[in-house]
């Protein structure tokens, strides 16, 4: 639809109007009325106006001294260049012009003038109420239904999604652009005046009543968005549109927009190497299928990004040329760093500290010190006697770095047990009047820069990028942005200024989300393999990842994951079921000593290549995906033939639980069931979980309880009286044990990571399809017995599937 601006009251001057003004671009209908509230979103296609009616909706709320105003009057005027609508607010005496521009696709609206700005603490776009409820784009601030999507679009880094948080501009929320409402929902974006000093509780209330500096310069003014309506098919083509007009971050790979490129929601491998074995590592990844090789740790200090010599004797060389190995092998090479975070070994610290480190507060020195001194009095104790957030308890007095143990409560307030110039720098005489800052710090035992600070780390770390052609990156510990004071602002400014310095393409993602960012990432792939075993480690949180990346149009993936030394194939085709599932792609975590120890290797490697292959060519259907995501079930995945595979799929049985019960002696105390067995004849498969109990009276109530008192001993399978499986083994409470038909018994432990292997001396026995008689004994040890629990696991079905992609 051509743009069009349609004025009403035209009996007034053509140059000033007043009254409600409807201002049209794309399929969006924007009405403001003479007070400055948005009075229609209206969409072209269905001419359905998506305003919530029953409650405001201000085009721009001023914050001023903690308060909050909606607009008291509007003007508008229309110029060459757009319409300006002049919002007034009488209660405080402030003037807002916001300039409305027509693109083919979208209005944009940008604050041009606010007076007198010195009275503005933050201006928040909206919030706007819609009628549209189905699904709620938290991050990128758009909502859609069936048929239509209406949408905010953030224009620059100054322009944060959501509604003002807090005097920081921080929010943990996974995003709040846009947010459901009990009328439908709301879009909203906010800009804070950075042009004066401010104190906040930075980093999410982590450092109360923080001094920040001004930003000269940063104030409302420039703070833009764009509005937009669309049938909701064409959504994501209209956003990529939006970021070409508005000239925002657009990172492509190989000229295709990432979001369309073949590379959404692949996997890749993260791992250690050096110049020694990096076509060691090459050669696993490209047997592996996937598409990047991630150094998980390459560098001795972060902050000037300087490489470990252990692993790179060679430098930016070493690592320039391990690029150009992977590169002539078709992949991406990555390097993981924590964003912002220096480390006390960087030339920012050792040996003379820079000015710009990040300070929680300051106070002076009451009296001269010399450079031995070991208890510092200062005039107010305000900072350094933080407790819980203060890990390296240090401060900074001139180009002196001094730790202290605490502070005392009352005067005189001492520093006690200083350590004198610490982290290498030089121990000094000081003045009275001398200026102690406490710094910022980390449990990772690193400092933080300030912001000015900050974008020259990024520009650091873009320089290492383009030295070495690095083309992977994560902004892990993205959070570190907050460090500065200035939240939210400064966690996507980092980001943003790496990528504009950045200068080839690159694949990045993040620790946490930001709207702006939306423009910038790659990926979000959240979800660490420390915790537990495939199954157990932060499963439930990567899968609820998967709805809040279809609500936001971002890449499913589903986090990190362990390969170990022990990992067996049934545990990673357990994993690359559920990937294929979610169509999600992951990050594998292989170090070179797990690789090479784990004689399964090859079979890992290689089901990882197929499974990708099959889950990135949408070789299964829609049922198949919906029975792959089911944590219960375990796959099979076997190559036939170019694009061709059949996939074995597993059922489970009913659980079948065993207790210690008394018996009199002599009496047999193995416990039995019947099983009609449904599936083909096949060798006997089974899982068992030890699980603590409570006991009431004779009943048993209660389930696991993981590191609970108690074992069970030489577990011993009867099948139909003519067959015996027995396993020497001891299982505590919440460890397991899985065979698979072969001769192997995997052992794992309470957080399911594998523990042990055990073999039988002869294969398991056959179990025909139909009736059979199971018994289980077993010895159990603890004040209260624990209770085995188990299943058999038997194959139900083979499925060929085929490429359609």
């Amino acid at each position: 639809m051509a743009a069009r601006v349609a004025l009403l009251l035209t009996a007034l001057p053509a140059a000033i109007l007043h009254a409600q003004t409807t201002v049209s671009a794309g399929a969006l209908t924007l009405t403001v009325s003479a007070a400055g509230a948005i009075t229609a979103l209206r969409e072209a296609t269905t001419g359905t106006n998506y305003l919530a009616t029953d409650t405001t909706a201000p085009l721009l709320t001023v914050v001023s001294a903690g308060k909050r105003y909606a607009p008291s009057a509007m003007r508008a005027a229309q110029g060459a260049t757009g319409t300006t609508l002049t919002l007034q607010y009488a209660p405080i005496g402030v003037n807002v012009a916001v300039l409305v521009r027509t693109r083919p696709t979208h209005l944009t609206l940008e604050i041009i003038r606010a007076t007198p700005v010195s009275a503005i603490d933050a201006v928040i776009w909206g919030p706007y109420p819609t009628t549209v409820s189905k699904t709620i784009g938290e991050i990128i601030g758009v909502v859609r239904d069936d048929r239509v999507a209406v949408g905010l679009q953030v224009l620059n880094v100054k322009t944060l999604g959501g509604d003002l948080p807090n005097r920081e501009g921080s929010t943990w929320a996974r995003g709040i652009a846009a947010k459901a409402m009990p009328w439908g929902s709301v879009l909203q974006a906010y800009a804070i005046n950075r042009d004066r000093a401010r104190t906040v509780d930075a980093w999410g209330g982590n450092f109360a009543d923080m001094p920040v500096a001004a930003l000269a310069g940063e104030t409302v003014v420039g703070s833009a968005i764009a509005l937009f309506a669309c049938t909701e098919p064409a959504t994501l083509d209209l956003l990529e549109r939006i970021e070409l007009a508005e000239h925002l971050p657009h990172p492509t790979i190989d000229g295709v927009w990432f979001r369309k490129s073949p590379l959404f929601e692949r996997s890749y491998l993260i791992s250690s190497f050096g110049e020694a074995d990096v076509d060691e590592m090459i050669a696993y990844t490209t047997r592996a299928g996937l598409v990047s090789l991630y150094h998980e740790g390459p560098f001795k200090s972060w902050g000037h990004f300087v490489l470990d010599e252990r692993q790179f004797p060679t430098g930016r060389v070493g690592m320039r040329t391990a690029v150009e190995k992977a590169h002539a092998a078709g992949l991406h090479l990555g390097v993981h760093t924590l964003t912002n975070f220096i480390n006390t070994n960087d030339p920012y610290v050792t040996p003379v500290p820079d000015p710009r480190l990040s300070v929680t507060g300051r106070s002076t020195l009451v009296r001269d010190i010399d450079a031995q001194q070991h208890e510092i009095e200062v005039q107010s104790p305000m900072f350094f006697d933080e407790q819980k957030n203060n890990v390296l308890h240090t401060v900074m007095i001139g180009t002196e770095l001094v730790q202290y143990r605490t502070v005392t409560t009352t005067r005189p307030f001492l520093l006690l047990d200083c350590q004198r110039g610490a982290f290498g720098t030089t121990a000094s005489a000081h003045r009275a009047g001398a200026v102690a800052g406490k710094l910022l710090d980390h449990s990772y035992k690193v400092f933080f820069p300030n912001v000015a600070m900050q974008r020259e780390v990024a520009g650091n770390l873009a320089a290492f990028l383009n030295e070495t052609g690095v083309d992977h990156i994560d902004f892990d510990g993205h959070e570190g942005g907050l460090a500065s004071g200035e939240g939210d602002y400064a966690v996507t400014l980092f980001a943003d200024d790496v990528l504009r310095q950045t200068r080839h393409d690159l694949i990045n993602g993040t620790s946490i989300s930001k709207t702006f960012y939306w423009h910038i990432g790659s990926y979000y792939n959240w979800g660490e393999p420390w915790y537990g075993g495939f199954k157990e480690s932060m499963q439930q949180y990567r899968i609820d990842n998967q709805a809040l990346f279809d609500r936001n149009f971002m890449p499913h993936m589903l986090g990190w994951y362990l390969l170990t030394e022990k990992t067996t194939l049934a545990e990673m085709e357990w994993m690359l079921a559920r990937a294929a599932g979610y169509r999600a792609g992951f990050a594998m975590v292989a170090r070179p000593k797990a690789l090479r120890a784990n004689p399964l290797t090859p079979a890992l490697l290689d089901a990882i290549r197929e499974w990708e292959r099959a889950r990135t060519q949408h070789a299964f259907t829609s049922a198949q995906e919906a029975r792959l995501k089911d944590p219960r079930s375990e796959f099979h995945l076997e190559t036939t033939g170019d694009g061709q595979w059949n996939l074995y799929e597993y059922a489970m049985s009913a659980v079948f639980a065993r207790d210690k019960i008394e018996r009199q002696p002599g009496e047999p105390t193995h416990t039995a069931w019947t099983f009609d067995q449904p599936w083909a004849d096949q060798r006997l498969q089974f899982r068992a979980t030890v699980v603590g109990t409570t006991v009431v009276g004779n009943t048993v109530v209660g389930t696991t309880v993981v590191g609970s008192a108690g074992a069970v001993r030489n577990i011993t399978l009867h099948l139909d009286n003519y067959a015996t499986v027995s396993l020497p083994l001891t299982l505590s409470v919440g460890e397991s044990l899985a065979c698979d038909g072969t001769t192997t018994v995997h052992v794992y432990d309470a957080t399911g990571k594998p523990k042990a292997a055990f073999t039988l001396p002869q294969l398991p026995p056959m179990l025909a399809r139909g009736p059979h008689t199971i018994t289980m004994d077993s010895d159990f040890d603890g004040e209260t017995p624990p209770r085995i629990e188990w299943q058999l696991k038997g194959l139900s079905s083979v499925q060929p599937v085929r490429a359609t992609k």
